[in-house]
């Protein structure tokens, strides 16, 4: 049985290695990020971009999320996973990560090819981004699922938009600490306060 096509359309660094393992484990053939794609699609040569993905049925990171309206007339009847990331600690993750590494495909995406120094940039198309994939699928809401794995989003909201059974299984977190630093540094302050409560008696 051929599968229903799932785009992933949120931006690098918001847990698209996590919805590329939970792809895969539910039995996707995954297409990632191809940034030898940056010439092309400067270029304005989609052909030749959309053509490679005829053999997947699921597909994440750059150059994917920017062309869902491209996939929504391609495969019609897709559906789109937009991952979501608080976007002080997204712009802190691409800063620490890539500086002032200059990308094509970065340059392709934002109109500068590196985060470090141009962080307000990057941070309003990030925004824009979001944004505008909502308000495409506003009157489609069966065909676009927003998560944050932040929020502790793992199978039942995908597979129950996917159709699928949910994995009798621990949700794949993939590089857990990049996304919950901050759910762990609460979980430590309120496990400190306990036992200082517990030592003042």
């Amino acid at each position: 049985m051929k599968k229903t096509k799932v785009i992933g359309v949120g931006f690098h660094k918001t847990g698209t290695s996590t919805l590329d393992t939970v792809l895969k484990h539910l039995g996707y053939k995954v297409l990632g990020a191809k940034t030898e794609l940056a010439e092309n699609l400067l270029n304005n040569d989609l052909d030749s971009v959309l053509k490679m993905t005829k053999k997947y049925d699921a597909y994440q990171d750059n150059p994917w999320p920017l062309l869902y309206k491209e996939f929504d007339k391609l495969y019609p009847n897709s559906k789109f996973i937009l991952t979501l990331r608080d976007s002080e600690k997204w712009i802190k993750s691409l800063v620490n990560h890539f500086g002032e590494n200059h990308t094509e495909m970065r340059k392709w995406i934002y109109g500068v090819g590196h985060p470090k120094g141009n962080e307000e940039i990057y941070l309003a198309r990030y925004k824009k981004h979001n944004e505008e994939v909502m308000e495409y699928f506003k009157d489609r809401k069966e065909d676009l699922l927003v998560v944050n794995w932040e929020n502790g989003d793992e199978w039942e909201p995908i597979c129950n938009f996917l159709g699928i059974p949910v994995p009798n299984e621990p949700f794949p977190h993939a590089n857990k600490g990049n996304y919950t630093e901050g759910m762990d540094k609460k979980k430590v302050s309120k496990h400190s306060n306990i036992f200082k409560s517990i030592f003042k008696r």
